[in-house]
Protein backbone atom coordinates (compact mmCIF):
# COMPACT_ATOMS: atom_id res chain seq x y z
CA UNK A 1 0.00 0.00 0.00
CA UNK A 2 1.27 3.52 -1.09
CA UNK A 3 1.28 5.69 2.19
CA UNK A 4 1.25 10.14 1.44
CA UNK A 5 4.14 12.18 2.68
CA UNK A 6 1.99 13.58 5.26
CA UNK A 7 -0.69 11.72 7.70
CA UNK A 8 -3.39 13.51 9.24
CA UNK A 9 -3.64 12.53 13.23
CA UNK A 10 -7.38 11.92 13.70
CA UNK A 11 -7.45 11.62 17.06
CA UNK A 12 -6.44 14.90 17.73
CA UNK A 13 -6.21 17.15 14.64
CA UNK A 14 -2.39 17.45 14.09
CA UNK A 15 -0.70 17.19 10.90
CA UNK A 16 2.54 14.67 11.44
CA UNK A 17 5.21 13.88 8.83
CA UNK A 18 6.36 10.32 8.33
CA UNK A 19 10.42 11.76 7.69
CA UNK A 20 13.37 10.45 6.51
CA UNK A 21 14.42 9.61 10.50
CA UNK A 22 11.25 7.76 11.24
CA UNK A 23 12.27 5.51 8.15
CA UNK A 24 15.14 5.51 9.64
CA UNK A 25 14.31 4.66 13.19
CA UNK A 26 12.01 1.92 11.62
CA UNK A 27 15.09 -0.06 9.65
CA UNK A 28 16.57 -0.11 12.77
CA UNK A 29 13.09 -1.72 14.58
CA UNK A 30 13.48 -4.34 11.58
CA UNK A 31 17.09 -4.87 12.44
CA UNK A 32 16.08 -5.62 16.53
CA UNK A 33 13.18 -8.02 15.41
CA UNK A 34 15.33 -9.94 12.96
CA UNK A 35 17.82 -9.80 16.17
CA UNK A 36 15.08 -11.25 18.13
CA UNK A 37 14.21 -13.77 15.48
CA UNK A 38 11.33 -12.63 13.06
CA UNK A 39 11.88 -13.91 9.81
CA UNK A 40 9.43 -13.47 8.22
CA UNK A 41 9.66 -11.43 5.15
CA UNK A 42 6.09 -9.49 5.03
CA UNK A 43 6.25 -9.04 8.40
CA UNK A 44 9.37 -7.68 8.54
CA UNK A 45 8.16 -5.59 5.33
CA UNK A 46 5.06 -4.18 7.00
CA UNK A 47 6.72 -2.76 9.93
CA UNK A 48 9.22 -1.23 7.85
CA UNK A 49 6.52 0.66 5.99
CA UNK A 50 4.08 2.07 8.93
CA UNK A 51 4.52 4.65 10.49
CA UNK A 52 3.91 3.57 14.21
CA UNK A 53 4.32 6.96 15.90
CA UNK A 54 1.10 7.99 14.20
CA UNK A 55 -0.35 5.06 15.98
CA UNK A 56 0.31 7.53 19.16
CA UNK A 57 -0.12 9.82 21.08
CA UNK A 58 1.97 13.12 20.51
CA UNK A 59 4.08 12.49 23.74
CA UNK A 60 5.13 8.97 23.30
CA UNK A 61 6.20 10.08 19.42
CA UNK A 62 10.19 9.62 20.15
CA UNK A 63 9.83 6.61 21.85
CA UNK A 64 7.44 4.88 18.89
CA UNK A 65 10.07 2.87 17.40
CA UNK A 66 11.67 1.30 20.56
CA UNK A 67 10.78 -1.91 20.63
CA UNK A 68 7.65 -1.65 23.63
CA UNK A 69 3.93 -1.55 24.28
CA UNK A 70 2.61 2.18 25.02
CA UNK A 71 -0.43 3.18 26.58
CA UNK A 72 -3.03 4.31 23.97
CA UNK A 73 -6.11 5.41 26.01
CA UNK A 74 -9.25 3.61 27.19
CA UNK A 75 -6.65 1.12 29.26
CA UNK A 76 -5.41 -0.29 26.43
CA UNK A 77 -2.04 -0.07 24.66
CA UNK A 78 -0.49 -0.36 21.15
CA UNK A 79 1.49 -3.62 22.00
CA UNK A 80 5.48 -4.53 21.64
CA UNK A 81 6.38 -4.15 17.63
CA UNK A 82 8.16 -7.88 18.46
CA UNK A 83 4.56 -8.71 19.73
CA UNK A 84 2.73 -8.16 16.61
CA UNK A 85 5.17 -9.66 14.27
CA UNK A 86 5.46 -12.61 16.54
CA UNK A 87 1.66 -13.05 16.76
CA UNK A 88 1.50 -12.04 12.73
CA UNK A 89 4.24 -14.70 11.93
CA UNK A 90 2.44 -17.17 14.28
CA UNK A 91 -0.44 -16.76 11.71
CA UNK A 92 1.39 -18.27 9.04
CA UNK A 93 -0.85 -16.94 6.63
CA UNK A 94 -0.27 -15.90 2.68
CA UNK A 95 -1.60 -13.01 0.99
CA UNK A 96 -5.30 -12.69 0.40
CA UNK A 97 -6.30 -14.67 3.65
CA UNK A 98 -9.14 -14.31 5.78
CA UNK A 99 -7.98 -13.02 9.19
CA UNK A 100 -10.24 -12.35 12.03
CA UNK A 101 -8.79 -10.00 14.50
CA UNK A 102 -9.88 -9.81 18.44
CA UNK A 103 -8.86 -6.49 19.59
CA UNK A 104 -8.69 -3.91 17.39
CA UNK A 105 -7.19 -0.99 19.54
CA UNK A 106 -4.81 1.64 17.79
CA UNK A 107 -5.23 0.02 14.75
CA UNK A 108 -1.57 -1.14 14.26
CA UNK A 109 -1.93 -4.99 14.14
CA UNK A 110 -4.70 -4.27 11.88
CA UNK A 111 -1.88 -2.28 9.65
CA UNK A 112 0.18 -4.60 9.98
CA UNK A 113 -1.69 -7.67 8.03
CA UNK A 114 -3.83 -5.26 6.08
CA UNK A 115 0.13 -3.97 4.41
CA UNK A 116 0.64 -8.05 4.52
CA UNK A 117 -1.72 -8.22 1.71
CA UNK A 118 -4.80 -9.86 4.02
CA UNK A 119 -8.48 -9.30 4.39
CA UNK A 120 -9.19 -8.34 7.90
CA UNK A 121 -12.10 -8.54 10.06
CA UNK A 122 -11.62 -6.91 13.59
CA UNK A 123 -13.53 -6.30 16.69
CA UNK A 124 -12.99 -3.75 19.19
CA UNK A 125 -14.91 -4.41 22.80
CA UNK A 126 -13.72 -0.70 23.75
CA UNK A 127 -16.08 1.76 22.57
CA UNK A 128 -13.36 4.73 22.37
CA UNK A 129 -10.92 3.22 20.74
CA UNK A 130 -13.30 1.58 18.14
CA UNK A 131 -14.76 5.01 17.18
CA UNK A 132 -11.01 6.97 17.05
CA UNK A 133 -9.79 3.78 14.91
CA UNK A 134 -12.25 3.53 12.50
CA UNK A 135 -12.06 6.85 11.46
CA UNK A 136 -8.29 6.58 11.55
CA UNK A 137 -7.25 3.95 9.70
CA UNK A 138 -8.68 5.38 6.17
CA UNK A 139 -6.30 8.04 6.69
CA UNK A 140 -3.75 6.69 6.13
CA UNK A 141 -5.23 4.43 3.32
CA UNK A 142 -5.61 0.93 5.32
CA UNK A 143 -9.12 -0.13 5.00
CA UNK A 144 -9.99 -3.21 6.84
CA UNK A 145 -13.44 -5.83 5.29
CA UNK A 146 -14.89 -4.93 8.29
CA UNK A 147 -14.23 -2.88 11.62
CA UNK A 148 -16.50 -4.04 14.82
CA UNK A 149 -18.04 -2.52 18.09
CA UNK A 150 -18.79 -5.63 19.76
CA UNK A 151 -17.72 -9.12 21.81
CA UNK A 152 -14.47 -10.78 20.80
CA UNK A 153 -15.59 -13.58 22.75
CA UNK A 154 -18.39 -14.89 20.25
CA UNK A 155 -16.12 -13.95 17.41
CA UNK A 156 -17.71 -13.10 14.26
CA UNK A 157 -19.71 -16.52 13.09
CA UNK A 158 -21.31 -14.34 10.25
CA UNK A 159 -18.26 -14.04 8.08
CA UNK A 160 -16.79 -17.62 9.46
CA UNK A 161 -14.83 -19.60 8.39
CA UNK A 162 -11.24 -17.49 8.95
CA UNK A 163 -7.71 -18.50 7.49
CA UNK A 164 -6.25 -17.34 10.72
CA UNK A 165 -7.97 -15.45 13.78
CA UNK A 166 -4.94 -14.01 16.29
CA UNK A 167 -6.04 -12.41 19.46
CA UNK A 168 -4.33 -9.09 21.10
CA UNK A 169 -5.58 -9.39 24.52
CA UNK A 170 -4.88 -11.95 27.03
CA UNK A 171 -7.47 -14.57 27.51
CA UNK A 172 -8.45 -16.27 30.85
CA UNK A 173 -9.57 -19.43 28.81
CA UNK A 174 -9.96 -20.31 24.57
CA UNK A 175 -12.77 -18.76 23.31
CA UNK A 176 -14.58 -21.97 22.16
CA UNK A 177 -16.45 -19.76 19.57
CA UNK A 178 -13.20 -18.74 18.06
CA UNK A 179 -12.07 -22.23 17.28
CA UNK A 180 -15.19 -23.14 16.12
CA UNK A 181 -14.80 -20.31 13.24
CA UNK A 182 -11.23 -21.55 12.03
CA UNK A 183 -11.41 -23.24 8.74
CA UNK A 184 -9.13 -26.79 8.52
CA UNK A 185 -5.90 -26.04 8.48
CA UNK A 186 -6.28 -22.67 9.79
CA UNK A 187 -5.02 -20.91 12.99
CA UNK A 188 -6.00 -19.34 16.11
CA UNK A 189 -3.18 -17.35 17.72
CA UNK A 190 -3.90 -16.23 21.33
CA UNK A 191 -2.15 -15.37 24.42
CA UNK A 192 -3.72 -17.03 27.25
CA UNK A 193 -3.71 -17.07 31.22
CA UNK A 194 -4.19 -13.84 33.72
CA UNK A 195 -1.35 -11.86 35.54
CA UNK A 196 0.76 -13.10 32.04
CA UNK A 197 0.09 -15.25 29.03
CA UNK A 198 1.45 -18.35 27.24
CA UNK A 199 1.33 -17.36 23.46
CA UNK A 200 -0.64 -20.22 22.23
CA UNK A 201 -1.41 -21.35 18.58
CA UNK A 202 -4.14 -23.81 18.06
CA UNK A 203 -4.22 -25.45 14.51
CA UNK A 204 -7.81 -27.08 13.31
CA UNK A 205 -6.55 -30.46 11.93
CA UNK A 206 -10.24 -31.46 11.32
CA UNK A 207 -13.61 -30.86 11.92
CA UNK A 208 -13.28 -32.13 15.91
CA UNK A 209 -9.98 -32.02 16.50
CA UNK A 210 -7.17 -29.21 16.94
CA UNK A 211 -3.79 -29.20 17.65
CA UNK A 212 -1.80 -26.85 20.12
CA UNK A 213 1.55 -25.53 20.37
CA UNK A 214 3.06 -22.90 22.51
CA UNK A 215 5.46 -19.91 22.45
CA UNK A 216 6.61 -18.49 25.28
CA UNK A 217 5.44 -16.35 27.97
CA UNK A 218 3.96 -12.46 26.90
CA UNK A 219 2.10 -9.58 28.96
CA UNK A 220 -1.34 -8.42 27.41
CA UNK A 221 -4.17 -6.10 28.43
CA UNK A 222 -7.10 -8.38 29.51
CA UNK A 223 -9.45 -9.52 26.61
CA UNK A 224 -12.84 -7.65 27.94
CA UNK A 225 -16.60 -9.62 27.21
CA UNK A 226 -19.54 -7.76 26.57
CA UNK A 227 -20.39 -4.71 24.68
CA UNK A 228 -19.98 -1.16 26.43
Amino acid sequence: MKLDFLFLRYKNLNILQDTFTHKGMRKKLVDTLKNKGITNIEVLSAIDKIPRHLFMDSGFIDHAYVDKAFPIGADQTISQPYTVARQSELLDVKKGSKILEIGTGSGYQTAVLLEMGMQVYSIERQNELFKKTKLFLPKLNYRAKKLIFGDGYIGLKAEAPFDGIVVTAGAPFVPKPLLAQLKVGAKLVIPVGDESQIMTVFTRTSATEFSKEEFGEFRFVPLLEDKN
